[in-house]
């Protein structure tokens, strides 16, 4: 062996053991922060076992198989959680504690379970898949102003969710796409040869992708897809989820498992988190992003149905250059748009702001190589909060002339975010103002100063902006696109 390959094969060991300590001290610290962190409740520990997995498709057949198998999940979840729950004061925020202001059984219907909208003669229909930890109620909005158009509408509830953070310890992508299988099938049952259309919000689109990815040739297409904050692109923190995950099993790393152990406050939405969610959304990515390289290899491609895409230019879960970069980068031309909502450029100074997303929206307004359009959402002029449209055309290298929208930003707004796009703004849980119900619990815009370590919601959560001050726009352009896709 030469000198060089000895230092080569010390410097490759040192390097392994120093990787290795590095990941032993990051688990040692979140296990640390877990241990001095809130115990397990009932919620993160029981595993309820009536729930639709891959493995029982061939017994769940349809979705009313599926709704049946749903409705025996939730008594099970009333019976091994809720029923373990105690009530009163200690209790008024807790999800799982009947009658509380959590309570989603306090609100009619429990928007927590898949919902179903028929049409007599419907114009096609819609799937609706909603994102990782959260409910059906993502997408309660939406599903009404389709039904107003005659569409047939389906929101799913995918496995592991709606339910309890426990879920998602042990669900699999590939449960949750046996179970968007399901839903396509049945709504080609109910709407004939009317046209279908395929609605995904964060990790709801990558299953939508796969979806239409994995059909064989031949097969029917979706018409279109709508892509709201998708979830597209690889996060390291997502990869080590994996080794937690596993480590999880061994006597007295029980904690492990989770990545966050939070109150349980909000309705339709778990805040706690798994570390196999993150790892199921680290393999349904990756596996994603290889299958679109591969396909791109020969070309662009062309086997996706028209795409329409909203994205926030300042997200913290998902990427908006993986959004251009792995997925509408490699699309046949002039059939996909991507629509960017800007930060407010009146209220948002940059020396207030950490990064501003300026640069990356600049490039991708200038990119006259991109076979996409792309409608950015911005101020008018940075000294108003009005808004206009400005439109850019594939391969085109600027955009055509700004048009008024009619909408402005909110006074005191500086961006959307991440779990905002979905909501309109009188929405009654996360919406601009509480609903004249006094008694329901509601989560949205709380302007409220004081002293900190006082309220029960995380210090972070009244800053989130939780409702869309442009869900107009967002709705009359995806019951546009519907419509252009489907002949009408």
């Amino acid at each position: 062996m030469t000198p060089l390959l000895r230092i080569a094969k010390r410097a490759l060991r040192y390097l392994t053991v120093a990787a290795l300590g590095l990941v032993a001290g990051v688990l040692a610290h979140q296990l640390h922060q877990l241990s001095e962190g809130p115990p397990l409740q009932p919620w993160h520990a029981v595993a309820l076992t009536e729930e639709f997995t891959a493995a029982r498709a061939g017994e769940i057949r349809s979705f009313d198989d599926y709704r049946r198998l749903e409705a025996r999940l939730f008594a099970q979840l009333e019976a091994r959680i809720n029923g373990r729950v105690g009530s009163g004061p200690d209790h008024a925020l807790v999800r799982y504690s009947a009658g509380s202001a959590a309570d989603p059984l306090s609100r009619a219907p429990n928007w927590n379970r898949s919902f179903e909208h028929p049409a007599e003669r419907p114009a096609g229909g819609v799937l609706l898949l909603h994102g990782l930890t959260d409910s059906p109620y993502t997408f309660r909005a939406l599903a009404e102003g389709l039904k107003r158009q005659g569409y047939w509408v389906l929101g799913l509830r995918l496995p592991g969710h709606g339910t309890a953070p426990s879920g998602l310890a042990s669900v699999t992508w590939e449960d949750m796409a046996a179970a968007v299988r399901m839903a396509v099938a049945h709504l080609e049952a109910k709407v004939g040869s009317a046209p279908i259309h395929i609605v995904g919000y964060s990790t709801g689109a990558p299953l939508a992708l796969d979806y239409i990815l994995g059909l064989p040739e031949g097969r029917r297409q979706p018409a279109s897809l709508v892509l709201v904050s998708p979830a597209i692109g690889i996060t390291p923190a997502a990869a080590l989820a994996k080794w937690k995950a596993r480590l999880a099993s061994l006597p007295g790393l029980g904690k492990l498992a989770w990545t966050d152990i939070l109150p349980e406050f909000d309705p339709y939405k778990y805040n706690s988190f798994t570390a196999n969610a993150g790892n199921q959304v680290h393999r349904l990515t990756r596996g994603l992003a290889e299958r679109i390289e591969a396909r791109a290899a020969d070309g662009p491609i062309d086997s996706l149905p028209p795409t329409l895409v909203f994205l926030s230019t300042v997200d913290a879960t998902v990427s908006t250059s993986a959004v251009v970069e792995r997925l509408l980068r490699h699309l046949a031309r002039d059939r996909h748009e991507l629509v960017l909502f800007d930060i407010n450029r009146f209220a948002a100074k940059a020396t207030l702001l950490i990064s501003d997303p300026g640069p990356l929206t600049g490039r991708v307004m200038a990119d006259a190589t991109l076979p996409f359009a792309v409608t950015l959402i911005t101020n008018a002029d940075p000294e108003s909060r009005r808004v206009v449209a400005r439109r850019k055309p594939p391969f085109a290298a600027a955009a055509s002339a700004p048009e008024p929208l009619g909408l402005a930003w909110p006074r005191g707004v500086v961006s959307l975010s991440h779990v905002a796009l979905p909501f309109p703004p009188d929405d009654p849980l996360y919406g601009q103002r509480p609903p004249g119900n006094q008694d329901l619990l509601f989560l949205g815009d709380i302007a409220i100063k004081g002293e900190r370590n006082l309220l029960k919601l995380p210090g972070e959560w009244p800053l989130r902006l939780r409702h869309n001050p442009f869900y107009g726009y967002l709705e009359a352009r995806v019951i546009q696109w519907l419509a252009e896709a489907g002949g009408r």
